[in-house]
């Protein structure tokens, strides 16, 4: 067998706002290091996993670092194909428009797998006359609920996660099957962009199905291929086996990663399956300082990189004034703090531990659900029908946004 190497990456997030700043230099830094990467170890096959633009409709900077980027891979001579799916934050027609161009560049983009798109790529033997394939890519992307349509016939959360599920699955099954009667004698690699069970999450990722939890686990897919590239999660991790990845982001997006490693996946097959995770430079930490007035203030003395955006979460007798005095101390300093949570504590919940409050960071669902516990609902059915109407409300809206 040839040896044939891929580089997995995911979760761009081009074009985020984050708390009102643009992450436009990191994403500038990461693409310029990626483009180097792989000519650096003379890549085959680029795979990005989903979540390219952070929302439907990402501003024009954004498609900008996209398309320059996608023009610069052109001109690397190992690359043999970039493949890139779709994820649930990117909008299918953002996405699809410039498809036919892009082919011609050897980029080929999978936008939501339905019957009109070839999502079985076969990566040929450059330079070769009898076309040598060498491994074929299933190039699976977030499966929205038009592909997975029966999940829809149910009626309680329960029964529609249960019918995602069994969807899902047959998708890959069929998928795989495919791939196998083309040729059964190449390895044979997944994309996809979904939650699997054991792994790990962070804040900044939100459920991408009604319920929000899918029961397809990383050795049900490993059984399958003999690589899976995953998107989704923001965290570097294996799931199950060895070579069942995801790649995670490139740069922390949430406070919650900021202790977090930013790694792309470089993989090589020939005999065997070996992952190398490689990790991405970090162009801007993220920092979170926790405590007291005073024990807050000697941590920011202690910041020596000035580009730091960092997020304080205050436990101190009065708060308010000891935000006052950060803020103050931080503009002395010159440095930047985005968020600043009073810890307080949650009576209802009779927690011993103290949590941190605050609106900057919460989802739609988020303030849906602390909404409805103020309600104290003890009818649980009830209850648990208006999550999933709530759900289905926002669902329809995000579908609604990818076709504007």
């Amino acid at each position: 067998m040839n040896k044939i190497k891929f580089l997995h990456t995911s979760d761009w997030h081009l074009g985020q706002n984050f708390m009102g700043k643009s992450r436009i230099e990191e994403h500038e830094a990461f693409l310029s290091w990626l483009l180097n990467t792989i000519k650096e170890n003379n890549i085959d096959v680029l795979l990005v996993s989903g979540d390219i633009f952070d929302t439907g409709t990402p501003p024009n900077y954004a498609l900008e670092l996209y398309y320059n980027f996608l023009k610069q891979l052109s001109q690397v001579n190992s690359l043999n194909t970039t493949i890139i799916t779709a994820g649930n934050h990117d909008s299918v027609s953002t996405l699809k428009a410039p498809k036919q161009l892009l082919e011609a560049l050897n980029v080929h983009v999978v936008v939501n797998g339905d019957e009109d798109e070839n999502i079985i790529i076969p990566i040929k033997e450059p330079l070769i006359e009898n076309d040598t394939t060498k491994a074929i890519v299933c190039a699976v992307p977030f499966l929205r609920d038009s592909i997975i349509r029966q999940s829809l016939g149910a009626e309680t959360v329960s029964d529609k996660e249960k019918l995602a599920n069994d969807g899902i699955k047959a998708y890959y099954e069929k998928t795989y099957n495919k791939a196998k009667e083309l040729n059964s004698n190449v390895p044979i690699i997944a994309m996809g962009h979904l939650t699997t069970v054991g792994s790990r999450t962070s804040e900044s990722e939100r459920d991408i199905y009604i319920g929000g939890t899918l029961d397809i686990g990383g050795d049900y897919l490993g059984s399958l291929f003999d690589y899976v590239a995953l998107g989704h999660l923001h965290i570097n991790q294996k799931v199950s086996s060895n070579h069942v990845r995801y790649s995670g982001s490139p740069i922390p997006l949430s406070f919650s990663e900021s202790k977090n490693t930013q790694k792309v996946n470089l993989v090589t097959i020939k005999e065997s399956v070996e992952v190398e995770e490689l990790e991405i430079p970090l162009k801007r930490k993220l920092q979170v300082i926790k405590g007291n007035l005073e024990t807050i203030k000697d941590e920011l003395q202690k910041v020596e990189d000035k580009t730091t955006w960092i997020e304080v979460h205050i436990k101190d007798d009065n708060p308010m004034f000891a935000n006052t005095q950060i803020r103050e101390e931080a503009t002395k300093l010159d440095l930047t703090i985005l968020a600043v949570k009073i810890e307080k504590s949650e009576k209802q919940l009779r927690a011993k531990e103290l949590k941190a409050i605050s609106l900057d960071e919460l989802s739609v669902n988020d303030v849906f659900e602390k909404r409805l516990e103020q309600e104290n609902i003890e009818d649980k059915e009830f209850k648990e029908q208006l999550t999933l109407s709530f759900s289905q409300i926002v669902n329809n809206l995000h579908e609604s946004e990818e076709q504007i």
